[in-house]
């Protein structure tokens, strides 16, 4: 997803499918994606079809890969989001801690 400079959501772009087991996805496709938005900052989201939200070592891996671009391109990243199940994990969380996704969804509609 990517936001405006006031963190408002202006639009969203699918960069990559995966398959049961991983979703290949490069810095490139996704900037590409952020510049055609026009966006200020990004907001990262996938799934875990296992049910289980916690990153895995290679969403922590690309999780520092899409800072480490987005620093150059001077567009923030805002959040990394993993669905997973009825719950999900936010790498802007202290502790990538979890929480019931209907709590989630109430959050994305207050703002």
């Amino acid at each position: 997803m990517g936001t405006n400079n006031k963190n408002q959501i202006n639009g969203y772009k699918e960069v990559s499918t995966g398959t049961l087991t991983s979703s290949p996805v490069s810095p490139g496709e996704v900037f590409l994606a952020a510049l055609r938005l026009r966006a200020a900052a990004i907001i990262c989201v996938h799934n875990h079809p296992a049910g289980d939200p916690m990153p895995s070592q290679e969403d922590q891996e690309i999780t520092r890969r899409l800072k480490e671009c987005g620093e150059m391109l001077a567009i923030r990243v805002l959040d990394h989001v993993i669905l997973g199940g009825d719950r999900y994990s936010s790498f802007s969380d202290l502790f990538a801690h979890t929480m019931p996704i209907q709590f989630h969804l109430y959050l994305l509609c207050r703002r």
